[in-house]
């Protein structure tokens, strides 16, 4: 899957509220009521991703949950990054 070129990219994350482009890969922090809230959202985000053979980044802190996407084997942002992030939105 090719990546994304800069005005597919745009598109893409004017659809996916607050994330942005970080170091190459789109990210969002998510913020949640309790620590295990989190982690369930991490949990349910990495059992898609594993389903998907597509798997993001993720730093789990106290309520909070920051995602990272990129496709590694593209070197870039894919379609298979912002079709993940709209699953995390999902959640």
């Amino acid at each position: 899957m090719p990546k994304l070129t800069d005005e597919q990219l745009a598109d893409s994350l004017a659809m996916l509220a607050g994330w942005e482009v970080e170091d190459g890969q789109i990210t969002k922090t998510y913020e949640f009521g309790s620590y295990l809230s989190g982690v369930d959202f991490a949990v349910a985000l990495a059992n898609e991703a594993e389903d998907r053979d597509h798997h993001p980044d993720m730093t789990i802190t106290w309520r909070k949950v920051k995602v990272s996407l990129s496709t590694h084997s593209e070197g870039g942002i894919t379609e298979k990054d912002t079709e993940l992030a709209s699953f995390a939105e999902g959640l």
